[in-house]
């Protein structure tokens, strides 16, 4: 499938009432100086029985309005950051255009195991190139009927929940309920205050492909149901869907890419595991889910040297990885996070020193990132029209990262790969990965 898009308009829209002058300046806190300069994309699929022409202006109109109508209440997103350090909450407004899909003319045919790089077309902007915009949305109308909203928010001012509780006030809005919404709350500089020099690592990402691979409900349960009985995990909680589904990918990966490696015996490797973690219900006492704006995330590390995984057989590694998952997440304590509102992120301080004096031994450190956004409401999205159709995320900039979604039915996972070509096509090989993926 390939994907073509031709933007017919563009303009800006701007908050419906101007920001208060005590609201103008919005403080970043020190995890969004953390923050990547890059956009979370979100593309959001909608049958419309309609041909192109004879709803699109009522359908703009509406997405339109109640966009610069939740603007009024996230008011930095209107905004321009300036220095790094702070939002100019000016009203200046978020990047609009609408375009039509000239290619495929249905929105069936755009949502049939489509690759994220096709996905790209449906957003303003690259999502590696952060622009003035907090928000750019560009709303794909099918020549046969259905539309595509995609979304960029900028990784600088919100993560990925923040983002999604936006989506969820703005299509409130656009029904007419802003009377039962919940109102963001933005405090996150005092709860993480910023510092002068955060230290930001903004290194170039390597050149990466992006796949996406589902795996049933079904598939998901075995995998948990496998690692619960090997792995002798502490207390009674079983795996998490995310969890067991972390440890296979990684252990094929593992596998798949380790098999045949001349410098296997010379070169010293550790291997280590990362997952974004919301800090939201781990906050004494919890943060609300809902309401509470900005970067609220660190990440858990996971180290598996390879003098270690050699004793293992490489089926195990899985095991091997569930437990040392588990174990990372439980040390995401107060302790931790009273370190991290101190502007102190030990655990990443640590991770990249632990790189450098490897590197500087002739060692080899592989990192293999996870984030999730499964059981967040994405599917709840109606502006009016009915729930989504499909939500997608697109291409993924970095590498060796997975991004998980739930399927419609809340019961698979979707799950959007990137890593070097060489090494997607030695995991797309793994028979053990391929039996377990679903057949589209």
């Amino acid at each position: 499938m390939k994907v073509e898009v031709v933007v017919i308009s563009n303009e800006i829209i701007k908050p419906s009432s101007p920001t208060p002058d005590h609201f103008r300046r919005y403080q970043l806190s020190f995890l969004d100086q953390l923050s990547a300069k890059i956009y979370n994309p979100f593309v959001l699929f909608y049958e419309i029985e309609d041909h192109y022409g004879s709803k699109v202006n009522e359908i703009s109109n509406k997405i339109k309005n109640s966009l610069s109508e939740v603007l009024t209440l996230y008011y930095p997103l209107a905004g321009r950051v300036k220095n790094d350090r702070f939002v100019d909450c000016n009203d200046d407004g978020v990047f609009f255009s609408v375009a039509r899909v000239k290619s495929p003319c249905h929105l069936s045919q755009a949502i049939k195991d489509p690759l994220p790089s096709e996905l790209d077309n449906f957003l303003p902007f690259k999502i590696n190139e952060l622009t003035e915009f907090a928000i750019d949305v560009q709303l794909n109308v099918f020549e046969s009927g259905g539309i595509a909203l995609g979304l960029c928010t900028s990784h600088q001012i919100v993560d990925a929940l923040s983002s999604i509780m936006f989506i969820k006030t703005w299509v409130a809005i656009a029904r007419g309920e802003a009377d039962h919404i919940s109102h963001p709350e933005f405090v996150s500089a005092k709860l993480f205050p910023p510092l002068d020099d955060p230290k930001f690592d903004s290194a170039i990402p390597p050149k990466v492909i992006s796949k996406r691979f589902v795996f049933e409900g079904s598939t998901i349960e075995a995998i948990r149901s496998n690692y619960e009985k090997k792995t002798c995990l502490e207390g009674d909680r079983r795996p998490s869907r995310v969890e067991a589904l972390s440890a296979f990918i990684w252990s094929r990966f593992v596998v798949a890419t380790s098999y045949n490696d001349e410098n296997s015996d010379k070169t010293e490797k550790v291997y280590v595991v990362t997952h974004v973690v919301n800090l939201r219900p781990k906050l004494d006492p919890p943060l609300p889910q809902q309401s509470l704006f900005g970067n609220i995330y660190r990440y858990m590390y996971a180290y598996f040297p390879s003098t270690i995984l050699s004793s293992y057989e490489k089926d195990d590694y899985g095991y091997v990885a569930m437990k040392e998952i588990r174990a990372g997440l439980e040390k995401m304590d107060m302790d931790y996070l009273r370190k991290v509102q101190e502007g102190d992120d030990v655990k990443t301080k640590l991770f990249n020193k632990y790189k450098e004096e490897l590197s500087m031994k002739g060692g080899e450190l592989i990192s293999f990132g996870f984030t999730s956004l499964c059981r967040f409401p994405l599917y709840d999205a109606d502006f009016g029209w009915g729930k989504p159709t499909w939500v997608s995320a697109t291409s993924l900039v970095y590498e060796n990262l997975v991004a998980f979604m739930d399927t419609k039915t809340g019961n698979g996972i979707e799950a959007y790969v990137s890593m070097k070509e060489e090494n997607m096509a030695k995991l797309a090989d793994d028979t053990e990965f391929l039996k377990a993926v679903s057949q589209l």
